[in-house]
Parts: C-alpha cells; sequence; structure tokens
C-alpha cells in the first residue's frame, strides 16, 4: 500500500506557518517594539514537528476491516424474539373475564 506525504507535509507545513505567523505578531509586544523572529521560527519549527508526528500516527495506525466484517455475519441477525429484552411474554389469548349477570334495562 502506497501512501503519498504530500498531504501530511502540506498540513504541517500550514500549521507552522501559521504558528510562526502568530507568534511574530503576537510575541513583539507591540509596534514600538522589533519582531522576535527567534521565537517565531522556534514556535513555527515545533508547530511544524508535532503536527508531522501526529500526521504521521494517524496514518500508521489506519487499518482496513477484515472482509469478514462487511458481509453482515454477525451476531444478532434474527428479529427479536418474544420475551427477550425484560419486555412482557405475550401469551396465549385468554378469554375476557366474565362479568356477572345484571339485569338489561327494560327487564323488570
Amino acid at each position: 500500500m502506497r501512501t503519498s506525504v504530500k498531504g501530511p507535509l502540506m498540513f504541517s507545513a500550514f500549521w507552522g506557518v501559521l504558528v510562526f505567523v502568530a507568534v511574530l505578531i503576537f510575541a513583539s509586544g507591540g509596534s514600538g517594539h522589533a519582531a522576535r523572529f527567534d521565537l517565531a521560527f522556534t514556535g513555527g519549527g515545533i508547530a511544524f514537528i508535532v503536527s508531522l508526528v501526529m500526521a504521521a500516527m494517524l496514518s500508521m495506525s489506519y487499518k482496513e476491516n477484515a472482509e469478514h466484517l462487511g458481509k453482515g455475519s454477525g451476531i444478532n441477525l434474527t428479529s427479536r424474539r418474544p420475551g427477550s429484552h425484560g419486555g412482557a411474554v405475550p401469551g396465549p389469548a385468554s378469554p375476557a373475564p366474565e362479568k356477572p349477570d345484571a339485569p338489561e334495562p327494560g327487564d323488570n
């Protein structure tokens, strides 16, 4: 399996440049002071290396799923059986309870 290194390098370069510019702007302490290129290069280099190592570790940890996992050969393929998962078990149909004989209206 051949993978390109262009993507992770561009990703790391983006973060390195972003941190470089941010540190260059914010580390000087205002427009009256000189720009701190030493801190900007240090911060940009650290951001580049850290993001490159993270991208490399993520790309090394990638693994294809086994072929049998995509075929639907799991354990629970059947529909829910009655009484499973703590539900009430439907029993045989029981006759309705009989009511005592009450006189119907009009039967006096």
